[in-house]
């Protein structure tokens, strides 16, 4: 069955190999897939733009500077990040989720999932400002006070919730929660700002000099980064510098121990790469981080990482291999291979499409032509085969010699004048059947009596 499925499928390809306009049509096809993908490859090699979106979240804090910062360095790089501001990195992780933004500057200890979200980058550690009124002197004063955690949309609400539960203190038991956004405390007056301001920004923060200038805050200590890094993977061990805020008076009045939380940048899954590549690039650019006046550290780019790895990263990470890496040798060998497997195909296809070599012209042969002239020397010796001795007159035996001079006269021209026989022993045999014959009519014309004619 098998055999008989592989003769017709044989007998139909060769009948479409034969039909010419089968062949055209297919051909054309093929033609145009193969321009087809050329065409993609060459799309890929052009350089290109991008028009995306970023949010560094609140339009007044350093996340949002950064962003703007990234924005100028990433359009040399063909990249146009357009600022999009947010309540907070809760708010960001949702809207990239849904599509509607395509990269974040984000804090770490968000626990929360999020889909179609990938890590980007880490970027270094932000410092949790704890400002407070100059007469709270350390945690257990923050007791029965105002504790502004910022947006419930933010991550600095979560981080500063946290923190409090480990201090033991929980929300409306041991202080009040309160949620004004960064516009709405600099508008206050200063006898109605909370007594605890919570904010998450690098150092200096713009907003913390602000308060701790115009309204006389100071910057509290959280005594126990240390302990709390071992509970919780995405804390760091900081610390805010002496007289980073004032000086007169101090604030703070020495080094003092804060927590630090990761920034990332965090991109939508469906960002092109190279995209992502280029944001890369500008990121770490010598020109950002003068004019930031702060290093990020390529080598900490998975620090903290609570997402799936963005494709563009991957790229980024392996543009410093070896070219002559493994990774490297096992997609040139497999490069290699797709290109031989695809010229095979080819020439299979060209061959196929140049269609069934025309059958030779039968050879014409003067085979029948020499079969005729030794039957002419049959008949003379049929002739002689005939007659008994006496019965030859003399004008046959010439008519039967002039027979014979004249075959094999017709047979050595038409040698001359035509191609190679088919059987080559044909002309050997006719002229030996013609020497057979001549001596017969010699040993005839001496024996015999001849005749009168």
């Amino acid at each position: 069955m098998a055999n008989e499925a592989r003769s017709i499928l044989n007998d139909w390809l060769s009948r479409m190999q034969r039909n010419d306009r089968v062949r055209k049509t297919l051909a054309f096809m093929v033609l145009l897939g193969l321009l087809g993908i050329a065409g993609h490859y060459v799309y890929e090699v052009l350089p290109r733009t991008y028009s995306l979106t970023i949010t560094g979240g609140d339009i007044l804090g350093n996340r949002h500077f950064l962003a703007g910062a990234l924005r100028d360095q990433a359009a040399s790089g063909g990249v146009q990040l357009n600022l999009q501001p947010t309540d907070g990195s809760q708010e960001a992780l949702l809207l990239l989720s849904q599509g509607k933004l395509d990269f974040a500057l984000i804090q770490g200890g968000l626990e929360q999932p999020y889909a179609n979200v990938t890590h980007v980058a880490n970027l270094a550690p932000e410092l949790l400002h704890f400002l407070v009124r100059p007469d709270i002197k350390d945690i257990a004063g923050l007791r029965g006070m105002r504790v502004n955690l910022g947006s419930k949309k933010g991550g600095t609400r979560v981080v500063a919730k946290q923190l409090l539960e480990f201090s033991g203190m929980h929300d409306g038991v041991d202080y009040v929660e309160t949620n004004l956004g960064t516009e709405d405390l600099l508008a206050l007056r200063k006898d109605r700002l909370p007594e605890v301001i919570v904010i998450t920004s690098f150092a200096p923060s713009n907003v913390a000099d602000y308060i701790v200038k115009q309204h006389g805050y100071s910057l509290l200590e959280i005594p126990f980064p240390s302990a709390l890094a071992l509970r919780l993977g995405w804390v760091a061990d900081t610390k805010v510098m002496a007289y980073m805020y004032s000086v007169q008076p101090p604030v703070p009045p020495r080094d003092v121990k804060t927590v630090g939380v990761n920034l990332q940048l965090v991109a939508n899954s469906q960002v092109d790469p190279r995209a992502v590549f280029k944001v890369l690039e500008g990121l770490y650019s010598s020109g950002l981080q003068l004019r930031l006046k702060m290093k990020f550290d390529e080598n900490s780019i998975l620090d903290s990482a609570r997402y799936p790895l963005a494709s563009g990263t991957q790229a980024f990470m392996d543009r410093k291999d070896p070219f002559l890496s493994q990774a490297t040798l096992k997609k040139a060998e497999a490069l290699f291979g797709l290109v031989l497997s695809v010229a095979s195909t080819l020439i299979v296809a060209f061959k196929w499409f140049k269609g069934a070599p025309s059958e030779p012209p039968p050879l014409v042969t003067d085979d029948a032509f020499f079969h005729a002239l030794i039957e002419r020397v049959l008949a003379v010796d049929a002739a002689l085969d005939a007659s008994s001795p006496g019965s030859l007159a003399s004008g046959l035996l010439g008519s039967l010699q002039k027979e014979l001079s004249d075959i094999k006269a017709i047979a050595m021209r038409r040698l001359a004048t035509n191609g190679p026989l088919a059987n080559p022993g044909l002309v050997p045999q006719l002229l030996s059947t013609i020497a057979d014959s001549r001596i017969r009519l010699e040993f005839m014309r001496g024996k015999n009596e001849i005749l009168p004619a």
